[in-house]
């Protein structure tokens, strides 16, 4: 054996050894860190390392057998009177000793051989207010939420929404752990610091993984070159994280907004204003984006917002033929100035889709924005919103995970998403993205009554909207609070039949409390009718009912086009004994909003149509309209059909009987 290593030594073959390993792991490093650049896949490295480790026996081979000389490569003499038969075991122990290392290295290095790929995903934290005006927050929220927008154009990352890093602000924190929690691989942290038309931004970007500074800058400029300091910070980040940026990207992220800088500020702070729950902050952000406007009335982006702001409030708060209108011309002047503005098309479509329920223009819209703002969670939530009404039911929910996923703690994206699960009556799907929506928004008041709603959907189950009443009861007052409770305690106590306790729930809430929803009055007085009417005080059941009914025809002269109105008025004639006013309204309120128009609120138009029918006494019309229901995606159950006592009118209908049986056996379960 000391021959045999005395006679690697004389040719050399530990020197070529040595080379050959260097070499063959600079190759390797260098492919693990290039390749990704070039997106060239995992197994394209794993050819080259199984290369260099099946070339290892090879060079030792040359190495015994050729020396290199002055004279140029010539083969090996063998020792002197070295048996031939030495000299081929020897290199037969070579070749076995280069298969053996070869194979032996392969093992630790081909699992590891997934290239060293850059994740891009980003999350943008808040930004620091390091102005002596701490009024100024306003304006490092805005600078942060501008870079976010301009990154979130760019279709080659993956930009977590603003909604989900807001939490973060002012905490400390450790990236590792938001990265983790936020599903990102790199961190954006800065800092803003103004005073007076000087502005100072410091930032720095963070590999999550290993807590490295990617990169690093500060910016120290005038106000007006505020945008460029954006533009640059979009354009450097995408660099550091090997992003592409096509050209139309490109375009979109350099061009300004705005050269007027105090539209520019007013804009920031109507877009920070702009919370969905929040109506006095939102009537705050719609004067300020008015001010945006009166100071640049070409700010595209400004337009774009106010529109959207208006739409919100008429779906929401204020549903006035002027807010609708104003939201549509307010979103075409968007596009006027800016044809290819992604939040103008976004803004349009919102006004196709609250304003005009016209579904199909809306998705056109929204596609057209999702394509610009491949980042922009709202746009797939809007997207799979009108996909559901649509009867879209796979593209609705792959759009709104896609949402969810984008802005994981958010929990208005997973309450959707549970909405779609309830439709399709998968519980269980829906209770466990309810409870991840829990996890980020415990006190959110609206999800416990979802899992409430569910629980009684699925099983019959009233105990949990119970403790969710009794966990709403101890919350500060709020507008959510007081509909919650109008709605939600009412209807359990109906569902336990405790109808004494109903009333006097329904009678103790002020009027006042739900003037920010007209039909939540209307339903406060038909339900203070039909508790009366169950404890046989038919007529304070009367007077209940004709207020009702009085309301609800005051509403429909303002706007004669809502279903749910034409419902509520049916139900109070339908309880007065006006049968076939009832009907009327009960056809009126499906020809308006048909399951074939909107799949999604559609079916609640039909139970409660059923529900006229119920009360009129057509039986016919009633349980086939509840058949049809059953057959697809709706919330009615048959566990709500047993509890409700609205169905009270059809229990003893073996149709009905024969309908919850057949839905209740095993089969279907």
């Amino acid at each position: 054996m000391n021959v045999f290593f005395d006679e690697l030594r004389r040719r050399k073959v530990y020197r070529v050894a040595v080379v050959y390993a260097v070499v063959a792991w600079l190759i390797i490093q260098i492919c693990a860190t290039v390749f990704p650049i070039w997106e060239l896949p995992n197994w394209s490295l794993r050819l080259i390392i199984v290369a260099t480790l099946a070339g290892f026996p090879i060079a030792l081979i040359f190495a015994w057998v050729f020396d290199a000389t002055p004279s140029g490569v010539q083969k090996t003499a063998s020792p002197p009177a070295t048996p031939a038969t030495r000299v081929r075991k020897s290199l037969l122990l070579l070749v076995g000793l280069g298969i053996g290392v070869s194979i032996f290295a392969g093992f630790f290095l081909l699992p590891r051989a997934s290239a060293k790929k850059i994740e891009k995903s980003i999350a943008v934290l808040p930004f620091e207010n390091f102005s002596d005006d701490k009024s100024n927050a306003y304006f490092a929220d805005g600078i942060q939420d501008d870079v976010l927008t301009n990154l979130a154009k760019i279709s080659d990352l993956k930009v977590i929404s603003r909604t989900s890093v807001m939490p973060y602000r002012g905490r400390e924190h450790n990236v590792r752990e938001i990265a983790k929690a936020l599903g990102v691989s790199a961190v954006l942290e800065g800092s803003v610091r103004r005073a007076g038309n000087r502005v100072r931004v410091n930032v720095q970007l963070i590999d999550a993984e290993n807590d490295r500074h990617l990169w690093a800058e500060d910016y120290d400029r005038d106000l007006t070159d505020v945008f460029a300091i954006q533009s640059d910070l979009a354009h450097e980040i995408a660099t550091a994280l090997q992003a592409k940026l096509s050209p139309s990207e490109k375009a979109q992220i350099e061009t300004k907004p705005t050269q007027n800088p105090e539209a520019y500020l007013a804009f920031v702070q109507a877009h920070n204003l702009f919370l969905p729950e929040d109506y006095p902050k939102i009537l705050q952000a719609e004067q300020l984006y008015q001010r945006a406007l009166e100071l640049d009335p070409n700010f595209a982006l400004a337009s774009a917002g106010l529109s959207q702001l208006e739409s919100w409030i008429y779906h929401t708060f204020d549903p006035a033929p002027s807010r609708r209108e104003r939201a549509r011309t307010l979103a075409e002047r968007a596009l006027q100035l800016k044809p290819d503005l992604p939040e103008g098309h976004l803004a349009l479509g919102f006004s196709y889709y609250y304003g005009d329920s016209d579904f199909e223009a809306a998705a056109k819209e929204f596609a057209i924005a999702q394509k610009s703002l491949p980042n922009e969670s709202e746009a797939y939530l809007a997207l799979g919103a009108i996909q559901r009404r649509q009867g879209r039911w796979s593209e609705s929910t792959t759009n709104l995970r896609k949402a969810a996923e984008l802005n994981p703690n958010a929990s208005w994206p997973l309450q959707n998403l549970a909405f779609n699960y309830q439709m399709l009556r998968d519980f269980d799907s829906a209770n466990k993205t309810i409870d991840r929506a829990l996890k980020v928004d415990p006190q959110n008041i609206g999800l416990l009554g979802l899992k409430a709603k569910f629980a009684i959907a699925e099983k019959g189950d009233l105990s949990v909207g119970i403790r969710a009443i009794e966990q709403l009861e101890k919350m500060p007052p709020s507008a959510t609070k007081t509909e919650l409770l109008a709605t939600g305690k009412v209807g359990l106590l109906l569902l336990q039949r405790n109808f004494k306790e109903a009333l006097r729930t329904a009678e103790s809430i002020p009027d006042n409390e739900l003037a920010a929803k007209g039909g939540l009055i209307c339903g406060k007085y038909i339900l203070m009718g039909l508790g009366r009417r169950f404890l046989k005080n038919e007529e304070g059941a009367r007077a209940a009912l004709t207020h009702a009914k009085e309301m609800a025809e005051a509403q429909l002269k303002e706007n004669p086009n809502a279903p749910n109105t034409h419902l509520d008025h049916g139900y109070a004639l339908a309880y007065l004994g006006d049968k076939a006013g009832a009907a009327a309204e009960a056809e009126r309120a499906m020809q308006l909003l048909p399951e074939s128009k909107d799949a999604f609120n559609g079916p609640e138009i039909t139970e409660a149509a059923a529900k006229i029918y119920a009360t009129i006494g057509d039986t016919d019309r009633a349980i086939n309209l509840i058949s049809g229901l059953l057959q697809r995606p709706a919330a009615l159950t048959v566990e709500t059909l047993k509890l409700d006592p609205e169905w009270d009118p059809l229990r003893s209908d073996p149709r009905f009987q024969q309908l919850i049986a057949k839905q209740s056996s095993p089969s279907r379960s």
